[in-house]
C-alpha cells in the first residue's frame, strides 16, 4: 500500500457521479479562499446498488488518487461512499498511508443538526438503495438523539432523473410523488426529511411541491461546507497545509465530454476536466 507523505495542497471533493458537485459547490461559496479537486469515478458509477466491498475498493481507489495529487484532506460528497466505506478507511488505510491526512464525509455533519430541525422527533429519510440498507443514518442519528425515530425510502430512480438532466420534467412528477408518498404513508408524524444523496437537491422544487409544507428538507451542500469551516478552525495544523488562490480542478474516470456536459447540470460554469486512470 502507498505511503504518502505530508506536503500543501488542495481540498479533495470526490463522489461516484456528479452529485458530489452539489457538495463542492456549496463548499467553495463558504470557503473560496482554497484550492480544490473534484474527482468524479463516473466510469463506475452508481455505487448506491454495489456491495459493502466493493464500494469500499473503489472509493478507497480514489481516496488514494487524491493523495496522490497532493490533498491533505479528502471529503467524501457521496453518502454511499461515507456509509460503506469511510470508517475502514479511516480505521484501516490512513494510518498506513499518513495518519495526519484526514478523510470526511457527508453523514455525520447532517447528523448533528438533526435536532436543531425536528420537533416532532420524527424524521424521514430519501437516499441511495446502497446508503438505507447501511442504516448509517439511523446508527449515527441515535448516538446522538436515541429517541429520533427514523424512517427511510430508498429512491432508485431519482438519481438516473437527475443525470440525464430530467429533474425538472412532467416525467419526474410521477417518481417523485411515488417514494415521497410511500415516506409519508410510514409515518405521519415526520416533520423534517433527509435528502441523503447529494443528487437529490436538484428534485427539490418537486420533492417541496409532494411534501406538506410544514416539513422541513435538509440538504447537506450547506451543512457540510459549515462543518468543514468549523473543522478546519479546530484543527489548525491541517487548515495550514491547504493551499490558497480559488482554482478548481476536475478529474473523471469517463470520457471528458460526458463529465463537462453533465456536470452544467449541477454547476452554474463551464468546467475543464481531465481523464485519469485509478488503476
Amino acid at each position: 500500500m502507498a505511503q504518502f507523505p505530508q506536503q500543501n495542497g488542495p481540498i479533495g471533493v470526490f463522489d461516484s457521479g456528479y452529485g458530489g458537485l452539489t457538495i463542492l459547490s456549496e463548499i467553495r461559496k463558504h470557503l473560496p479562499q482554497y484550492d480544490y479537486i473534484y474527482l468524479g469515478d463516473n466510469a463506475r458509477t452508481p455505487y448506491g446498488t454495489r456491495s459493502f466491498d466493493v464500494v469500499y475498493e473503489y472509493t478507497r481507489q480514489c481516496v488514494e488518487k487524491l493523495f496522490d495529487l497532493g490533498c491533505p484532506l479528502v471529503i467524501l460528497g457521496c453518502n454511499t461512499a461515507s456509509a460503506k466505506a469511510l470508517k475502514s478507511i479511516q480505521m484501516t488505510d490512513l494510518p498506513l498511508w499518513n495518519p495526519d491526512r484526514r478523510v470526511l464525509g457527508v453523514i455525520r455533519p447532517t447528523v448533528e443538526q438533526i435536532d436543531s430541525f425536528t420537533k416532532t422527533r420524527h424524521v424521514g429519510l430519501f437516499a441511495t438503495v446502497g446508503t438505507v440498507q447501511s442504516e448509517s443514518y439511523p446508527i449515527e442519528i441515535h448516538k446522538l438523539f436515541p429517541d429520533i425515530q427514523i424512517s427511510s425510502v430508498a429512491c432508485p430512480l431519482w438519481v438516473p432523473l437527475v443525470e440525464n438532466g430530467e429533474s425538472a420534467s412532467e416525467g419526474a412528477d410521477f417518481f417523485v410523488k411515488k417514494y415521497v408518498d410511500q415516506l409519508l404513508s410510514q409515518d405521519s408524524q415526520i416533520d423534517t426529511v433527509i435528502l441523503g444523496c447529494t443528487h437529490y437537491p436538484l428534485l427539490l422544487p418537486k420533492i417541496r411541491q409532494y411534501l406538506p409544507a410544514h416539513i422541513n428538507v435538509i440538504s447537506q451542500g450547506s451543512i457540510v461546507a459549515a462543518s468543514l469551516d468549523d473543522y478546519l478552525h479546530r484543527h489548525a495544523d491541517l487548515e495550514a497545509l491547504l493551499t490558497r488562490g480559488g482554482a478548481c480542478h476536475f478529474f473523471t474516470t469517463e470520457s471528458e465530454e460526458k463529465f463537462k456536459k453533465s456536470a452544467a447540470i449541477f454547476l452554474s460554469e463551464d468546467v475543464d476536466v481531465q481523464r485519469i486512470q485509478l488503476c
